[in-house]
């Protein structure tokens, strides 16, 4: 194993051209062997190379520095052979698991497991609109990415947030507010609406609308379902009853009968799927 030459971090991908770190560190060029560095510490500590870690971003980078002449394969910068890297993965006051990637004691790439999930959820609420079927069994590597199970399966609130990325500059309507609602009532197990809830501010939002003229003065599903999980009193794992409830309730409220693709109700739809996969 060689040390990566100081000429060398004058060129290349460094650090801080791929991650927002500071100082010394994002100066320095990526090597090879720091990358499987990372590469180790996080098959260690999460049982696999994590699809959008600082591990695969940083075999991209040294890839490229090592096909460019910049670095050689068995180069490592000295921030790695100094400083070391790791993976932890541990709980917040809260009680949601973090991921925190570092190198030389800077963080390269931090995700909780709430937006590990969201992320998924939108990628599966994708998946499933270009086939048109909401039926539609998720990929297994999606199911497995996700990292649900028992207990620990996508909730109704985060479906809600996660259709702030997959439709969120809609113009709240009639079906969209009906649709919360009825997420709300089945998140919470209350028949009455939560005031200051998300169900009393999609209603009030479409009450808006209808009578404004001007899509862009409207009120969207991003300004109403922002912190979705926050606003309600209780919250709990999606099902595909619940996802049955959620776009019945849409539908009848629409003139046309039919849903919003990526909508509220998909976004139900696709949590109560993978949370299902993940129980079979």
């Amino acid at each position: 194993m060689s040390q990566e030459q100081p000429r060398r971090d004058e060129e290349g991908i460094k650090y801080g051209d791929v991650f927002n770190v500071q100082g010394d560190i994002g100066r320095r060029t990526v090597a090879p062997v720091d990358a499987a560095m990372m590469q180790k510490a996080e098959t260690e500590t999460l049982g696999k190379t994590q699809k959008g870690g600082a591990a695969s971003v940083m075999m991209s980078a040294a890839m490229k520095n090592e096909r460019d002449g910049i670095v050689g394969h068995d180069d490592v910068s000295e921030v790695a052979a100094d400083g070391g890297v790791s993976v932890t993965d541990e709980t917040d006051d809260s009680g949601n698991k973090v991921i925190s990637e570092s190198i030389g004691g800077q963080v390269l790439h931090k995700v909780d497991e709430k937006e590990r999930k969201t992320g998924k959820l939108v990628e599966v609420v994708g998946q499933f609109s270009q086939k048109g079927a909401m039926n539609t069994m998720a990929t297994a590597s999606l199911v497995e990415e996700t990292g649900t199970g028992a207990g620990r399966g996508i909730t109704i609130g985060e479906a809600l947030e996660a259709t702030v990325l997959t439709a969120g500059n809609k113009a709240v309507e009639w079906s969209d507010a009906a649709a919360i609602q009825a997420a709300e009532v089945r998140a919470t197990g209350r028949t009455n609406i939560v005031p200051g809830g998300v169900a009393a501010a999609a209603q009030s939002a479409a009450t808006l609308n209808a009578r404004t003229t001007k899509d862009e003065d409207k009120t969207k599903l991003a300004d109403v379902l922002a912190d979705a999980t926050s606003k309600l009193p209780a919250d709990r794992a999606a099902t595909r009853r619940d996802a049955e409830g959620v776009t019945g309730a849409e539908m009848r409220n629409d003139p046309y009968l039919t849903t919003h693709p990526g909508g509220v109700s998909a976004s139900v739809a696709a949590a109560a799927r993978l949370n299902q996969n993940n129980n079979n």
